[in-house]
């Protein structure tokens, strides 16, 4: 790998140091790793759940220690910058990589789970024991026997798809376990700050608004705040603005539309809430560096 990555979707298919099970336009799943050089500095663009299968891994993650060991589950959000890679000469893992709008999609309204555990409590690793780490594995037998038999089923994707969203769903039950433990002593020792509640809602809020493309003014007025103080809580808790925020769901409808949907400019302008086509094209040319459709054919 570059000494710099730049770690998407495309970039894992294609790469030949990596074993990859399965892989679409929003997931990738992984197999394990071939060869692991080490890197310097890696931009995850996506969402990544990885098990560590055997040996041992550490890494800064936006700055902060992150280590991982055998059955144990490292969890990372999207557009995380990962330094300082070390492994033992055994690691290995079994991954899965995707979208923010899949990862939306899959959970639903529990997404606030996800939220809660990757930014508010800012936890990363899951510790499983033997009969947990049996479950998810009957899970990938199942979605590699999916992959391997199904492909000429018309509902290959779907059927996959529905794994793999059992498979998170179970992990998101793990995790609201562990923050409901950790919310009884931030409860009894008054933890919970302020700030990290309204963060909390405005997570909720843009998650659940069809249309994302709003100022922060906006988002802030229905929290009851200020949009300085909004911009401070976000920057303060998960490292970017709440106009960053924004952006990114903003990008992830964009993209899902495009390049999922046979929908048209004009009724994909409209579901996203952009005054005109026009507008919209120029959006979309600034942030991807071309035309709606020139993406859409990408």
């Amino acid at each position: 790998m570059k000494q710099q990555e730049e770690i998407t979707i495309q970039s894992l298919a294609n790469n030949e140091d990596i074993q990859i099970g399965y892989s679409d336009n929003e997931i990738v799943i992984v197999d394990g790793i071939q060869q692991f050089t080490q890197l310097n500095a890696a931009h995850v663009a996506m969402n990544a759940i990885v098990i560590c299968t055997s040996g041992k891994a550490q890494a800064q993650m936006n700055g902060r220690q992150m280590e991982l060991h055998r059955n144990q589950v490292g969890i990372i959000p999207q557009n995380v910058t990962v330094t300082d890679v070390m492994i033992s000469p055994d690691f290995d893992l079994k991954g899965l990589f995707l979208t923010n709008r899949i990862l939306r999609s899959f959970l639903n309204e529990k997404i606030s789970v996800w939220n809660d555990m990757m930014y508010i409590h800012r936890q990363h690793i899951v510790t499983m024991d033997e009969d947990e780490i049996l479950f998810y594995t009957h899970f990938y037998d199942m979605i590699i026997l999916a992959i391997e038999r199904g492909k000429e089923n018309p509902y290959h994707t779907e059927i996959i798809q529905a794994l793999l969203r059992s498979a998170i769903l179970g992990l998101c039950g793990a995790m609201k376990w562990m923050l409901s433990a950790e919310n009884q002593l931030s409860i009894a020792d008054n933890q919970l700050s302020t700030g990290k509640s309204h963060f909390q809602r405005f997570l909720d809020l843009l998650n659940s608004t069809d249309v994302k493309r709003r100022t922060v003014e906006a988002y802030a007025n229905e929290l009851c705040i200020s949009p300085k103080y909004l911009t401070a809580i976000c920057k303060k808790n998960s490292g970017k603005t709440a106009n960053d925020w924004i952006t990114e769901q903003v990008l992830e409808d964009i993209r899902y539309y495009l390049k999922q949907t046979d929908l048209s400019i004009k009724q994909i302008c409209d579901q996203l809430g952009f005054p005109n086509p026009s507008f919209f094209g120029k959006y979309v040319k600034d942030h991807f560096g071309m035309t709606p459709i020139m993406f859409r054919n990408s």
